[in-house]
């Protein structure tokens, strides 16, 4: 087998990899009868010299390599005919914008292979960038809560050559003795964020605690699915009703929104589960929060203050809660948003090496030997013939412009 790490074409353009020098260089020690080359680039992260000196060879035309790996959405004109890919495509939700790049997939024969599909035998995923979003995204909420606040400056994510030097900045963080911070959600995005809630002075409390109590010192909770949505009728939850009817459900967050001073959105939303708050909830005078980190960047969804993405060299606005309209982050009535949604690549390299060890521990050996569990044949959304595979036949009418 032969692999190649393509240069990434997507504009604007991403400086991840999906494998970093080093990792390449252990791929071919562990598998040497893998051949892997890399298609020389002048966005990445890592120079084209540091693969050449982990003895990765360069190369330009990657039509003989059997698999091609990148990051973002690979432009239509780029792609190589049968051949299979790996990346994140934007396309098994029927992404309205990337129909065509599907299509050309099939035409061209290529077995696509999608990132976010790929999952273990309890149908968990596997690989992605949450983690680093997370943590950066969970950084990025107290620099936004400095400049709202005139308090501190610290210096942005992106300007920072590694995570370590960013870390480093969360010492000129100064908190309110008054202050609480609430988050939703503990996957890999919430997680992350714990990271570095860890090296903030800030003290984690029962949800119980955080509702009821004043504090001396800066407190934080952390809530879980259940811990913010509630049935209608009785206050109950039961997790698989609320998936199965979340129009039985309402959102019991704007209980913590008359506490809180920074929220911080780290949870998955499913559509049609109830909105954490809407507009109506923001417009009441008990609303405390000022910032708003929303990592998941549902638009115009469950946290109603997103109203647009932001970007890495402005990440943040100001949404006038009273207005509905987007205003300075400074004004008396705004909330100040954060809402970056390409959060990894703020710390390409580091976030560039979490994938790639989970790419060499987990995708690999199933790429490479054996797949007991198919999960490369499950997260197949072509194949080599130029079909949809069975699993995601219901793209078809997508595919055919018909939704």
């Amino acid at each position: 087998m032969k692999i190649g790490i393509i240069r990434e074409g997507k504009t604007p353009p991403d400086k991840r990899v999906p494998l970093s020098p080093e990792q390449c260089a252990e791929v071919k020690t562990k598998y040497p009868n893998v051949e892997l080359v890399v298609q020389p680039s002048p966005i990445r992260k890592f120079l084209d010299s540091e693969y050449t000196a982990h003895g990765i060879d360069l190369q330009e035309d990657l039509s003989d390599c059997d698999v091609l790996m990148g990051v973002k959405e690979v432009p239509v004109e780029m792609l190589i005919p049968n051949k299979t890919y790996f990346f994140f495509s934007h396309t098994f939700k029927l992404q309205p914008y990337n129909a065509p790049l599907l299509r050309e997939i099939l035409n061209k024969q290529i077995r696509l292979i999608d990132y976010e599909v790929l999952k273990d035998v309890n149908n968990k995923r596997l690989i992605g960038f949450g983690r680093y979003a997370g943590i950066v995204g969970c950084y990025n909420g107290f620099r936004t809560l400095g400049i709202k606040n005139n308090s501190y400056q610290i210096k942005p994510a992106h300007e920072c050559e590694d995570r370590a030097e960013m870390e480093g900045y969360l010492k000129d963080v100064v908190l309110p003795s008054n202050f609480k911070c609430v988050l939703t959600g503990f996957g890999r995005v919430g997680h992350g964020a714990r990271e570095i809630m860890s090296l903030l002075p800030i003290k984690e409390v029962t949800k119980e605690d955080f509702l009821s109590k004043e504090f001396d010192e800066p407190v934080f909770t952390h809530l879980n699915t259940d811990d913010y949505n509630a049935r209608i009728s009785d206050e109950g939850f039961e997790k698989r009703e609320l998936y199965a009817n979340p129009e039985l459900y309402k959102s019991t967050f704007p209980a913590y929104a008359s506490v809180a001073n920074l929220y911080i959105a780290c949870h998955y939303w499913g559509e049609g589960a109830p909105f954490i708050f809407t507009r109506r909830d923001m417009k009441s005078p008990e609303w405390t929060i000022s910032v708003v980190a929303d990592i998941s960047c549902d638009i115009d969804g469950p946290v109603a203050s997103t109203i647009r993405p932001s970007t890495i060299a402005n990440p943040m606005y100001g949404y006038h809660r009273l207005n509905e309209l987007e205003c300075d982050l400074h004004d008396p009535g705004a909330i100040a948003v954060m809402a970056v949604d390409n959060l990894p690549c703020e710390l390409p390299k580091d976030a560039s090496k979490d994938f790639g060890r989970v790419m060499i521990d987990e995708i690999l050996p199933c790429l490479i030997g054996d797949d007991p569990h198919a999960v490369i044949e499950r997260a197949s959304e072509t194949t080599l013939e130029g079909n949809l595979s069975e699993k995601f036949s219901y793209l078809q009418d997508y595919v055919d412009g018909k939704v």
